[in-house]
């Protein structure tokens, strides 16, 4: 049985993610002006995206470099 392919905002997510920022505050103001999202709700779809099956077969580099930051900084804390 073939996965439904990730929805549109969540593509957009990753897609975000992909892209460089020049400084502080450009990627919180990319996220409000580009997807309408509030910093702290993105972070949580970000976090549900990086445990997802679909995520990962769509955007498989990205996705395996952000669960490696993520166990960095679990292991830090």
């Amino acid at each position: 049985m073939e996965q439904e392919p990730l929805h549109r905002r969540e593509q957009d997510i990753l897609a975000l993610e992909r892209r460089g920022f020049p400084g502080p505050g450009a990627k919180e103001r990319a996220i409000r002006e580009e997807l309408g999202l509030a910093p702290v709700r993105y972070y949580q779809l970000l976090n549900a995206l990086l445990d997802d099956v679909r995520a990962l077969a769509h955007d498989p580099v990205t996705v395996n470099r952000l669960r490696r930051v993520r166990e960095v900084r679990r292991s830090e804390r």
